[in-house]
């Protein structure tokens, strides 16, 4: 009997390459358990609900980013540049670029408030931030930070995903990829925005990207109802929304479903599912009648300067924890002096909005240590980009975009207080030492969060899509304790 059967095949062959193929799919399936390779998502719709093993033991197991939007002033802050004193309205020959494009040399505006020595450390630190001042050594200093972009559209969309351009996940969805949820009754990934309006680009910055919708953040407000849209329509009780979710959890578990669009019903229950249970469990988590007279008072929720930013900032303590992994906070929106976008005034730009956030975030990170959850806690403060040395205008203390260099900063979660890396030129007009990129700030928050930054991956568009891209990056290794 000929064994030329099959299509031409010997059985032989058609046993071999039929085990074989078999076989690879279990080998395939095993090696992915192992990690072998990577973070990839082998179903682009698949919504994992549980909590995820992160690549190594993490030192922190939440973010908290406070979003200084519109760029604020590095050397008018936390880089201190003695050598700027005394020279001010004089002419410097430097290369800068923001708003107003290329510009060769400008006019020196000097810092406009008097710096002092806090801490064991003795950084100093401007008079625009005492109460931060008095934290300094639980802080990191990143004074050579640089972006790809001076301009606020695409350097926030850096700042968030990694990329100017629009389109990718950003980096709460990223995490709450990678790690999965803690609480199946609160978002994993939150924003809380200025009472202004949000910031240029919109919902861009907060975006799940190619990434299933839930991965992306949800709006909270710290006053009045938590989420916008999130109460039941007019005449449907609980009882029927709950029979409702039931019903469709079902009728895909019993495949009653097309296999086609099951990924996307399974996003779809998950976030049905999610919006069911924040209907009872959003409203206790803004609710501060818990908290002490003196707690409020440590974030400044008493006084009319600090209290919207004291809310948000004691709401992120209290999602923290319920187990909230990725949680933004903005200061500033909309535009110009709603903003940190000091072109005109610097004075009255950096008074209003650090006054405004000073006290609030000392009290996050006094409060967050005194209840045991600093070192659990990863805390990123910063803007999209810093600003030039130079006036902007003939007239006035405005200062431009600067991207060439500015300042960052990280406390808990692992992070070495006390210590400031990278520096910039004796201007504060570009890194001149150690310079920092966007991604290597991405790199280090994954890694604290236990996540190999160049492991974790998301298959789209025929490419295993990464945070930090496709080039290796390292986290800043010498601000990690």
């Amino acid at each position: 009997m000929s064994q030329k059967n099959f299509c031409g095949r010997t059985r032989r062959e058609f046993m071999w390459q039929g085990g074989a193929g078999f076989g690879s799919v279990a080998l395939a399936s095993m090696l992915d358990e192992d990690g072998f390779f990577g973070k990839t998502a082998s179903a682009a719709g698949a919504i994992p609900s549980h909590v995820k093993k992160p690549h190594f033991p993490a030192k922190a197991t939440s973010v908290i980013f406070l979003f200084m939007y519109g760029g604020p002033s590095h050397i008018d802050t936390f880089d201190y540049k003695p050598n700027m004193i005394g020279m001010d309205g004089k002419t410097v020959d430097i290369d800068t670029f923001g708003r107003g494009g290329h510009k060769k040399g400008g006019r020196i505006v000097e810092p406009r408030w008097k710096f002092k020595q806090y801490g064991q450390c003795g950084k100093w630190v401007s008079d625009l931030f005492p109460h931060l001042g008095k934290q300094v050594d639980d802080i990191a200093f990143l004074h050579s930070m640089t972006a790809d972009s001076p301009i606020h559209g695409s350097a926030m969309l850096m700042m968030n995903s990694g990329r100017i351009l629009s389109g990718s996940p950003t980096m709460g969805s990223w995490m709450n990829y990678g790690l999965g949820s803690e609480n199946k009754n609160l978002p994993g990934y939150v924003v809380m925005l200025d009472s202004t309006g949000g910031p240029i680009s919109g919902a861009k910055n907060w975006t799940s990207g190619y990434m299933p919708a839930n991965y992306q953040g949800t709006v909270l407000n710290s006053q009045g109802p938590p989420i916008l849209d999130l109460n039941r329509p007019a005449g449907m009780s609980e009882p029927i929304q709950r029979e409702l979710l039931d019903s469709l959890k079902k009728a895909n578990q019993e495949h009653m479903i097309g296999r086609g669009d099951r990924s996307e019903l399974a996003a779809r229950i998950s976030s049905y599912e999610l919006a069911y249970n924040m209907q009872t469990h959003a409203p206790e988590a803004v609710d501060f009648a818990t908290e002490s007279k003196e707690t409020q008072e440590l974030y400044g929720v008493n006084k009319p300067q600090t209290e919207e930013f004291g809310r948000k900032c004691l709401l992120a303590r209290r999602l923290v924890e319920r187990g909230v992994r990725f949680i933004q906070i903005y200061s500033g929106g909309n535009h110009n002096d709603t903003n940190w976008d000091a072109h005109g005034n610097l004075e009255f730009n950096h008074n209003k909005h650090a006054g405004r956030t000073d006290q609030p975030i000392a009290g996050l990170i006094k409060d967050l240590k005194q209840r045991g959850m600093l070192d659990s806690t990863l805390i990123v403060w910063g803007g999209e980009f810093g600003r030039q040395p130079t006036a902007e205008y003939a007239k006035g203390t405005g200062r431009d975009h600067n991207a060439y260099g500015f300042t960052m900063w990280m406390a808990g979660g692992g992070i070495k207080g006390g210590t400031s890396y990278g520096e910039t030129d004796e201007l504060g007009s570009a890194a001149v030492e150690n310079p920092l990129h966007v991604k290597n700030l991405h790199a280090t928050a994954l890694h604290q969060m236990g996540l190999d930054p160049n492991r974790l991956s998301y298959f789209y568009g025929s490419l295993d899509q990464k945070l930090v891209g496709v080039e290796h990056v390292d986290p800043i290794h010498e601000i990690i304790s």
